[in-house]
């Protein structure tokens, strides 16, 4: 493994690092943010004005990165190539954390969707090859983000597991770290009619590198889409206080994608973590969750 930059502050809150909003963050007083999130392939080989607002920013903030297009789960073989230029570009920028999606989004081509993998033991070890495979590539640990999803791929009763067991089973298998988006937590939790808060009790606090909250739309009773296109609603936040109570504090991002309201708004949200933290931060400390 290569040097590791240095690690986020775990009571920090970082935001997503969108091009509607390069104006809002160029123009951010010191410490409006901790951090900044993107998504590597929007800005591979970027250039011109974009690429120079860009490096301005990744000079000025730590940065994180968030993948969309490696399909962990997905039946093509991995590209190699395209780890190999995501390896030099989190070298580059001194990118402190990498994620993906615990998912599949790919096979002859790009599908632009992240689709649920089957809970079953032949996935786990399907998923976690290749998620030995990137960390290999790279030279550092990856994290794997709990996904959205909204219906279940069959299995055989015998060979089934239910969504946290799947996810504990990928970290073990894998020996990687886990992103734990809160927000997916509840949508599922609605979707799928399990206890959000069991669930997140599940989660190996050992393994836990990062939170994300974000907000969702409500299609219908009892139907959650996550959007990442709303404010974070108080359920979300309740159930984020209770991740820091149970796993402890890490970096905290705040997922907004479309919509985007004023930039006042959304340091609203940002103050709103760092209450969280600074609450969990003075209160008596939990018993972490296996691990």
């Amino acid at each position: 493994m290569t040097t590791s930059p240095p690690p986020l502050a775990a009571a920090s809150a970082g935001l997503g690092l969108r091009r509607g909003l390069l104006s809002a963050l160029q123009a951010a007083a010191p410490g409006d943010v901790d951090f900044l999130e993107c998504a590597p392939e929007n800005w591979i080989g970027v250039g011109g004005r974009l690429g120079v607002a860009f490096e301005a920013l990744a000079e000025r903030h730590p940065l994180t990165c968030h993948g969309l297009s490696l399909s962990l789960g997905g039946p093509a073989p991995l590209d190699e190539t395209f780890v190999a230029r995501v390896g030099r570009f989190l070298d580059r920028h001194r990118v402190a954390l990498y994620s993906e999606h615990l998912s599949w989004c790919s096979d002859d081509g790009q599908l632009y969707d992240l689709l649920p993998l089957p809970f079953t033991e032949e996935a786990v070890a399907h998923v976690s090859a290749r998620i030995r495979r990137v960390q290999d590539i790279l030279g550092r640990r990856i994290a794997i983000e709990n996904v959205s999803y909204y219906a279940a791929l069959p299995a055989a009763p015998a060979q089934a597991l239910d969504e946290a067991g799947f996810v504990e089973a990928v970290l073990a298998e894998a020996d990687c770290d886990l992103l734990l988006d809160v927000n997916n937590i509840l949508v599922n939790a609605v979707n799928h009619g399990y206890d959000a808060a069991a669930f997140l009790r599940r989660m190996p606090s050992n393994r836990i590198a990062c939170y994300h909250v974000a907000g969702h739309h409500d299609e219908a009773p009892g139907l959650k889409v996550d959007t990442h296109g709303a404010a974070v609603i108080p359920d979300v936040w309740s159930l984020l206080a209770e991740a820091y109570r149970v796993h402890g504090l890490r970096p905290t991002l705040l997922e907004r994608d479309f919509n985007l309201p004023p930039f006042a708004e959304l340091l609203d949200e940002i103050a709103s973590i760092r209450a969280l933290q600074r609450a969990a931060a003075a209160a008596p400390a939990a018993v972490p969750a296996r691990g």
